[in-house]
């Protein structure tokens, strides 16, 4: 079996496994609902990419491929096609996080530690 651990993965509460005493399993057997990969300069975009689809076919609904030297974030959805978003583009959120209003500036600027 093939094993992706994305930088980030959002599962929505009800489906978090829980062991018998109600906490959280160590291992996560179902694709989160939504992963946020952030591309380093030594990292292989189209490994990185390859982990993105992976996670996409096993159920995952929402990808995000965020490129802090391009200053972009790439959106994977199932069954549509990719888009690339940058600036003050919005970037679609889980149904569930639907009143979330976030840009890629917004998302960008959470990596930039200079400014801080």
């Amino acid at each position: 079996m093939r094993s992706t651990v994305p930088d980030i993965s959002v599962f929505a509460w009800e489906k978090i496994p829980l062991d018998d005493r109600g906490e959280i399993e160590n291992t996560f057997e179902v694709a989160p609902d939504w992963t946020i990969e952030i591309l380093s300069l030594e990292q292989s975009p189209t490994r990185v990419m390859s982990n993105i689809l992976f996670c996409l076919n096993a159920g995952t609904q929402l990808s995000w491929l965020v490129d802090p030297e391009e200053r972009s974030i790439a959106i994977f959805k199932p069954r549509e096609q990719s888009e690339i978003k940058q600036n003050d583009d919005r970037l679609p959120v889980l149904s569930l996080l639907n009143d979330w209003n976030i840009s890629v500036r917004d998302v960008l600027s959470c990596l930039n530690f200079s400014s801080r």
